[in-house]
């Protein structure tokens, strides 16, 4: 998951995880890993709400309790906020299921004869 996290390839950590911003590579450019078994279509966009959610609405409750500040500047932190966590935590989440399903062997991940050469 590690790996997955740092956008390196679950199986050797040196090649790219991803072609795109969330489109992961059909194999990998070093150990020639097939990537395209994965199904991280659906988790990644949950946790990243999850995630997202949880600390922006905590923050903007506290903000609101302690210093009730007008609607406005509500709108002015937390969307910015929102946005940026994001998609700043979009790529590391579905990079860390695809090196989830590739430790689990599963979708398909195992039966290469890369990872039975590894």
């Amino acid at each position: 998951m590690g790996r997955g996290v740092r956008s390196r390839c679950p199986n050797c950590g040196e090649g790219t995880l991803f072609r795109g911003f969330l489109t992961v590579a059909d194999s990998c450019d070093a150990c020639g890993e097939e990537l395209h078994h994965h199904r991280a279509d659906d988790a990644p966009p949950y946790f990243t709400i999850s995630i997202v959610g949880h600390v922006v609405l905590t923050l903007a409750l506290a903000v609101e309790t302690f210093y009730a500040p007008p609607l406005w500047l509500h709108a002015a932190a937390w969307i910015p906020l929102t946005l940026g966590m994001s998609v700043g935590l979009l790529r590391p989440i579905k990079g860390a299921i695809v090196g989830l399903q590739w430790a689990w062997r599963m979708h398909g991940f195992g039966t290469s004869a890369a990872t039975a050469d590894a």
